[in-house]
């Protein structure tokens, strides 16, 4: 029987009381339902299509996501260590940046006095998609390109050796054996992109004609 490992006993103590630091605001949360009207609040139409443009816009931002940010992570995790440790950098700027500086951002781009003004993107349903895609993709690149370097490359240079093509090594060993940390990264940036708020508010807003997401439709 293998060993579960040698974690010493005391570490029970911090990391129970960083469980109920999680726990415990949730609980508040779910003790202030009005459960004698949480079907019928769920159930309305306003909830319903919320909920609707959420799914689909953050499935569509999700997949732009992988289109770019697998070949991205991709690049991190076989670049040099200087460059690497840049482009990681420069991935991990969404993630610390307040949501609503990520809005004012694509206002200053996309807004009507911007680079991209001509394009009326502002306040509509593929704003929402581009605010997802920016707070989100980092979520995705992260996390694949983790799994990338974890596999190593002596799987691909034995490939290489033996006469396979790159198109060939990227499509039979590099993204197979990064299958794992690929659909976690999926699965982390759809629930990263559904549950954006703060710089959909400033950037898709909440202008009368424009459907609500569920965040918004629950904030305002």
């Amino acid at each position: 029987m293998r060993a579960a490992g040698f974690v010493p006993r005391w570490l029970i103590v911090p990391a129970g009381i960083g469980l109920l630091f999680l726990l415990v605001p949730l609980t508040a949360l779910i003790a202030r339902v009005e459960w004698a009207t949480l079907w019928s609040d769920i159930t309305s139409d306003a909830a319903l299509s919320a909920l609707g443009l959420s799914l689909s816009t953050g499935a569509l931002a999700t997949a732009l996501c992988a289109i770019v940010g697998v070949p991205l992570a991709l690049l991190i995790a076989r670049s040099p260590a200087r460059v690497a440790a840049l482009l990681r950098a420069l991935v991990t700027v969404p993630l610390v940046l307040p949501p609503m500086v990520g809005g004012v951002a694509l206002l200053y781009l996309f807004g009507r006095n911007g680079w991209f003004g001509p394009l009326g993107l502002p306040f509509t349903t593929p704003a929402v998609v581009l605010a997802q895609v920016f707070v989100a993709l980092p979520f995705l690149v992260l996390a694949v390109e983790g799994a990338l370097r974890s596999t190593g490359v002596e799987f691909e240079r034995a490939a290489a050796s033996l006469g396979a093509s790159r198109a060939t090594i990227l499509r039979r060993i590099t993204l197979p054996l990064a299958a794992p940390g690929i659909v976690a990264g999926v699965v982390l940036c759809f629930a990263r992109a559904i549950g954006e708020f703060g710089a959909t508010a400033l950037f898709a807003g909440n202008r009368p004609g424009v459907t609500q997401t569920m965040p918004l439709a629950i904030y305002t």
